[in-house]
C-alpha cells in the first residue's frame, strides 16, 4: 500500500494555498472602470510598452491645430472603444487563467480515463501493473470536473465575458452568432457539460468498483468482463462526446470560427497530457520504492505513446493549419493570423515543445528506457500542452492584451497543488498492484 508522505501532502497544501492568494489577488487587481484603465496603460507605456497608440493618435488629433471639431470627436470616441474593449480583457484575464489551468489539469485526468477504457477494451497485457496509476489520476475527474462546471456555469449565462456568444447585446448585432443561437445558448450550454461530465464520471465510478471487486474475486473473471464491456461502450459515448465537449468548451471562444479537425485535435492534446501523467507518476513512484514490478519495457512503451502521439498532434495540427491557411478564407484564416501576430511566442514555442522536442528526444529507442530523460521530455510535453490550451483560449477572451502573470502562475499553482493532493491520496485507497486483473501476471513480467 501507498502512503502519502507528509512533504508531499504539505507540498500540495501550500501550492494550493499560494495559488489561490495569487489568483484572489488577480482578481480583486482587475481594473473596474476606464479611468483606471488608462492609468494602467500609462504606466504600461512609461516602460515602453506601447499600449497607448490610440490615446496618443487621439491626443495628436487634438494638439495639432489642423482637425476639426468632427475629427476630435470620432477621434475620442475611437479612443474610448479602444479602452473599453482593453477594460474588458483585463477584466477578463484572471477568468482566462483560471479557466485554463482548470481545463488542463482536468484534461490529464480525462485522457487518462480513455487510455485507461482502451486497455480494457484491446485487453492489453502490457498495462494492468499500471492500473492504479490510472485509476488514482481519474479520481481529479470529480473534483476537477465540478470546478470546470462551475466555471462552464457562470461562463454560459454571461456571469462574466468569457465567451462572447453569451453577451445579449453582442448576439443582436451578430448574424453569423444568431445563426448559431440554437446550439450556443446558456440553457443548452450546461445541459450539455452536465451530460458529458456526469457520463465520464458514471464510467470511472462503475470502473473502479468493478476493478476493487476483481481483486476480491480469486474464483473467475466475472468483473473483468463487466469492465470490458463497460470500457467499450464508454469508448463510443467518449470519442462523441469529447468532440462536442471541444467545440463547446474550446472552439466557441471563436464563435465565427470552426475546424473539423478540431474534437480530434483536442483529443490529442488530452491523450498524450495523460500518458505523459501517468509516465511521471509512475517513475515517481518507483523512485521511492514503489511499484518494483514496473520494469524499464513499462516505461518504454509509455515513452513510445508519448512519442507516437506527439506526432498524431502534429499531424492534426498541421492539417488544420495548412489548409486554413492556404485556402485564406477570411473568417477562418483570422484565427491563426491573431496568434501569429499577437501570440507569436507562445504559438511558434509550443510547436517545438510537442513536436520538435519529443521528436529529437525520444525517437532513439534507448532513451526511451531511461527515466530521467523520459521524466525531462514530460515535463516539457506538458508545459507545451499547456501553452496550447493557453493559445486556445486567450486569444478570444484577453487578446492582445496578455502576459504571463500573477494570474496565470497562481491558476497554475492552484490546479497543480489539488491534482498532486487528489491522486496521490488517492492511490492510498487501495494496493498498488491490480492481482485480480487475469491479465497481471503478462503484464509483470512484461518484456520488449
Amino acid at each position: 500500500m501507498y502512503t502519502l508522505s507528509s512533504k508531499l501532502r504539505l507540498f500540495s497544501i501550500i501550492l494550493v494555498v499560494i495559488g489561490a492568494i495569487g489568483l484572489t489577488y488577480g482578481f480583486l487587481s482587475a481594473p473596474n472602470t476606464i479611468e483606471e484603465v488608462k492609468e494602467m496603460m500609462a504606466a504600461h507605456d512609461a516602460h515602453g510598452s506601447g499600449h497607448g497608440d490610440t490615446q496618443a493618435t487621439t491626443d495628436s488629433h487634438a494638439s495639432d491645430g489642423h482637425g476639426t471639431e468632427t475629427h476630435d470627436k470620432a477621434d475620442a470616441h475611437a479612443g474610448d472603444a479602444h479602452y473599453e474593449h482593453t477594460l474588458h480583457q483585463l477584466q477578463n484575464k484572471p477568468w482566462a487563467a483560471l479557466y485554463v489551468a482548470a481545463f488542463f489539469f482536468f484534461m490529464i485526468a480525462l485522457g487518462v480515463l480513455a487510455f485507461y477504457a482502451i486497455q480494457f477494451a484491446a485487453q492489453a497485457g502490457w498495462s494492468p501493473v499500471l492500473f492504479r496509476v490510472m485509476e488514482a489520476i481519474t479520481a481529479y475527474l470529480v473534483p476537477g470536473g465540478i470546478i470546470l462546471f462551475v466555471i462552464l456555469a457562470l461562463s454560459g449565462f454571461h456571469i462574466n465575458h468569457l465567451f462572447v456568444w453569451a453577451d445579449p447585446e453582442v448576439v443582436a448585432h451578430d448574424e453569423l452568432i444568431q445563426g448559431k443561437v440554437g446550439w450556443l445558448n446558456g440553457t443548452g450550454f450546461i445541459f450539455r457539460a452536465a451530460i458529458f461530465l456526469g457520463g465520464w464520471m458514471l464510467y470511472r465510478h462503475f470502473a473502479i468498483k468493478y476493478s476493487r471487486k476483481q481483486d476480491e474475486d480469486a474464483t473467475g473473471n466475472k468483473w473483468y468482463k463487466k469492465s470490458f464491456k463497460i470500457s467499450a461502450g464508454f469508448l463510443v459515448f467518449f470519442i462523441y462526446t469529447e468532440s462536442m465537449a471541444s467545440w463547446d468548451w474550446i472552439m466557441s471562444f471563436d464563435p465565427h470560427w470552426f475546424s473539423t479537425l478540431f474534437g480530434w485535435y483536442v483529443f490529442a492534446s488530452l491523450f498524450v497530457s495523460g500518458i505523459t501523467t501517468i509516465a511521471l507518476i509512475t517513475i515517481y513512484l518507483k523512485s521511492k520504492g514503489y511499484m518494483e514490478f514496473v520494469n524499464n519495457s513499462h516505461i518504454h512503451d509509455l515513452a513510445k505513446f508519448m512519442f507516437g502521439v506527439s506526432i498524431f498532434w502534429t499531424y492534426l495540427w498541421f492539417s488544420q493549419f495548412m489548409l486554413i491557411w492556404y485556402s485564406n478564407i477570411p473568417e477562418e484564416v483570422t484565427y491563426f493570423i491573431t496568434r501569429i501576430e499577437d501570440y507569436n511566442l507562445p504559438f511558434f514555442g509550443m510547436l517545438i515543445m510537442n513536436f520538435i522536442f519529443p521528436l529529437l528526444v525520444l525517437m532513439n529507442s534507448d532513451y526511451k528506457r531511461i527515466n530521467w530523460f523520459v521524466v525531462m521530455a514530460g515535463i516539457i510535453i506538458l508545459c507545451g500542452h499547456y501553452i496550447d490550451v493557453f493559445n486556445m483560449v486567450m486569444p478570444a477572451t484577453v487578446g492582445e492584451s496578455w502576459f504571463i502573470g500573477i494570474s496565470e502562475i497562481s491558476a497554475v499553482l492552484l490546479f497543480l497543488g489539488l491534482f498532486l493532493l487528489v491522486v496521490f491520496k488517492a492511490l492510498t485507497k487501495a494496493p498498488l498492484l491490480a492481482k485480480g486483473n487475469p491479465y497481471i501476471e503478462e503484464s509483470k513480467h512484461f518484456h520488449y
